[in-house]
């Protein structure tokens, strides 16, 4: 027998996570807190923190207290500010940004452990890769930004559980959640792409605080006449229920991630001299990263030209502060990445890239998943490059369980 999208999502709010896909995602909050410490720490959205006064139980990443809605909000945009956090290629989005934020906020104010907290925001996270498989490629290529649209019924899933909704509940919160998710791809570049995973957090929380509340919604607001998916050209895929976050990518270049299969293919190569640089990629990222002449550090975040151009002459992209509107006019970076033409190719998936200099093929899979080892070290350097040795203090609260101390350590 079928089941379907909403059955599936209500599902992962009452599983219990195998141990080992709770190992990722102990990863993936560390990777989370310490690229909202950063985004936080560099400033962009410090006008806009200033203008959200308020009090409550949560704790934000610019050190200040609010109510748990608005912390979902904050924190969710602050630590996808740098565009550093994890990516699920099985349906293109940012999982972790959305539903940690938005499973801490309320794990504080129901006074949760970290270890809830870390269970509600993987069945989060698992909530929302799912709903991203069901609305399908047509869905984000049309123009809606996954993150943003799926992430919001994963944060749903991630709040519900932390406040006990039974499964009425919840199916009204998803409900509820459907008629207020949004995100376009159009604000790529822009402070609106981070914006987009705070309103997700934001919606989560507020839709299972409502449905809490007694508001209730349509049966079904996914997948009903006029629902979510009918609305927002989602394909209505079956999508049964398993394990997924496990396979979770985390970024090591300070960059949209469709760009790493091809600086991992020519990572180590220097080539600012070479006359032609040719990347082929999926067609799907043609219309996400490919930014021909970005004028601004976010906007070189999402270009192919630029990134290889700053590859080309040794610029560190794991390095944050690289990504400047200084090194996005150089000129010798604007002289390269002229050079540099761009194809998409449906025969690669979307986690493969070809790079072809001066007829030299360099050729890259991110597919090829990490031991948990690995994995680890490589994100516990990746913390201690962006918050220094405060990251050892964090994964260390998440070891014990020690959640007070976890949100102490994030604030600025």
């Amino acid at each position: 027998m079928k089941q379907g999208i909403t059955s599936v999502l209500q599902e992962y709010a009452q599983a219990a996570p195998p141990e080992e896909v709770r190992d990722v995602m102990r990863l993936s909050v560390l990777d989370w807190a310490a690229c909202g410490i950063a985004g936080q720490a560099e400033g962009s959205f410090a006008d806009w923190c200033s203008a959200l006064r308020s009090e409550g139980p949560a704790t934000r990443f610019d050190g200040r207290h609010g109510d748990v809605a608005q912390v979902a909000l904050v924190n969710a945009t602050l630590s996808h500010s740098l565009d550093y956090d994890d990516t699920h290629f099985a349906h293109i989005g940012h999982p972790s940004v959305v539903v940690v934020s938005a499973a801490l906020a309320v794990a504080q104010a129901r006074r949760a452990s970290m270890a809830q907290m870390i269970d509600a925001a993987l069945v989060g996270a698992e909530a929302s890769i799912a709903a991203g498989l069901w609305l399908g490629r047509g869905h984000y290529q049309v123009g809606f930004h996954q993150t943003a649209t799926a992430g919001a019924f994963g944060a749903t899933i991630a709040a519900s559980r932390l406040m006990g909704l039974d499964g009425g509940q919840t199916q009204h919160a998803l409900g509820l959640c459907a008629t207020m998710a949004s995100g376009l791809k159009s604000q790529f570049g822009t402070m609106g792409k981070p914006l987009n995973a705070g309103l997700a957090a934001r919606t989560g929380v507020e839709a299972a605080t409502w449905a809490q509340a007694g508001m209730t919604s349509a049966q079904d607001g996914l997948a009903g006449p006029l629902g979510f998916g009918e609305t927002h050209h989602g394909a209505g895929a079956e999508v049964p229920f398993e394990w997924r976050m496990g396979a979770v990518s985390h970024k090591f270049h300070a960059c949209c991630h469709g760009l790493h299969a091809a600086l991992e293919a020519v990572r180590g190569h220097a080539f600012a001299a070479a006359q032609s640089i040719v990347v082929t990629t999926h067609p799907r990222w043609l219309t996400v990263c490919n930014q021909r002449s970005p004028d601004t550090g976010l906007g070189a975040k999402f270009s192919y030209a630029h990134v290889l151009a700053m590859a080309a002459y040794g610029i560190d992209t794991g390095d944050i502060t690289a990504f400047s509107d200084a090194c996005a006019r150089d000129p010798k970076l604007v002289a390269l990445r002229d050079r540099v033409r761009v194809i998409g190719d449906d025969s690669l998936s979307e986690m493969q890239a070809r790079v072809d200099i001066d007829g030299h093929a360099f050729y890259h899979d991110l597919d090829a998943t990490l031991p948990l080892d690995v994995r680890c070290t490589r994100i516990q350097q990746k913390a201690r490059a962006l918050v220094g040795a405060r990251a050892d203090d964090i994964w260390w609260a998440i070891e014990t369980d020690d959640l007070r101390s976890f949100a102490q350590l994030l604030m600025s």
